[in-house]
């Protein structure tokens, strides 16, 4: 099973972006997604998460600009960040529990993808 978050760059302040997190492999079901980030000398904070049947969280920070969403035919989860800060400048990382195949055996687990940089700057 890999997740691969996609999308990252960089976006001006007041800019808009959107990243994507495919999930793929022996999969059965995915229940809850998430997005993480992680600022340069910051620990990892909660972005967005959202269930399996499209309720959603979100940190703080980000409420109001930012909109997380998913397609379970897909399993494939977004975020779209909008009037960005210099402040949301981080790593992203997508996060989900998968139920997968694994050698034979049908197993829930948490996977983490590779982040994705996102910089907000003039």
């Amino acid at each position: 099973v890999q997740l691969q978050a996609s999308g990252g760059g960089l976006v001006q302040p007041g800019g808009s972006l959107r990243l994507s997190c495919a999930a793929s492999g022996s999969i059965f079901g995915i229940n809850d997604m998430g997005w993480y980030r992680q600022a340069p000398g910051k620990q990892r904070e909660l972005v967005a998460t959202i269930t399996n049947s499209g309720n959603t969280n979100y940190g703080d920070s980000v409420r109001g600009r930012f909109t997380i969403s998913r397609d379970n035919a897909k399993n494939t989860m977004w975020l779209q960040m909008n009037s960005m800060k210099p402040e949301d400048t981080a790593v992203y990382y997508c996060q989900a529990v998968i139920g997968a195949h694994l050698m034979g055996v049908r197993r829930w687990s948490d996977y983490w993808g590779l982040g994705t940089l996102v910089t907000v700057s003039s």
